[in-house]
């Protein structure tokens, strides 16, 4: 079992199923925030977030989640530095990626995270959220932004095919 690594969107919604959902990965040093889209790609949703133990344990929280989910590929967010260069937490995704791609089928991705985890707080703000719930839920609303930022770029990717 060994699924792919894909850099370029466009290889990657190739390589997905017409239809099903994708999950979203907000990796963090203590937890994993993670997000659903529905069958059609069109909304991203935050679904929970995983306490990290390590990798084997993490993985297999994850991959938990695919099956009743019916998820057709893996969307991690890429934590570019400001001016777009990668520091050592893109390298720590990297692996991550490379890794779970050897305990999967399903395609995976990255999607630039960057003010991702800021604008999951202002939304959190505006909804005036405590701070102890905030701290609770800040990074699966984290990674339900970076995975609705892949599915508004595959929607736009499928508005310039079709025309």
């Amino acid at each position: 079992m060994s699924g792919a690594v894909i850099e370029d969107p466009a290889e990657f919604v190739a390589a997905l199923a017409p239809r099903g959902a994708l999950m979203g990965l907000d990796l963090g040093d203590k937890t994993i925030g993670v997000a659903v889209s529905d069958t059609w790609r069109r909304i991203a949703t935050p679904l929970e977030t995983v306490r990290r133990v390590k990798f084997g344990v993490d993985a297999a929280a994850l991959l938990a989640l695919t099956g009743p989910r019916d998820i057709k590929g893996i969307v991690l967010g890429l934590p570019r530095n400001m001016d777009g260069s990668e520091g050592p937490r893109c390298q720590s995704t990297r692996a991550f990626a490379r890794n779970l791609s050897r305990l999967t089928d399903l395609p995976i991705t990255f999607q630039d995270e960057r003010l991702s985890t800021v604008a999951a707080e202002r939304a959190l703000l505006e909804a005036d959220a405590s701070r102890k719930r905030r701290s609770e839920v800040i990074d699966h609303v984290a990674a339900g932004y970076i995975l609705q930022g892949l599915l508004d770029r595959m929607g736009h990717m499928a508005e310039r095919a079709d025309e």
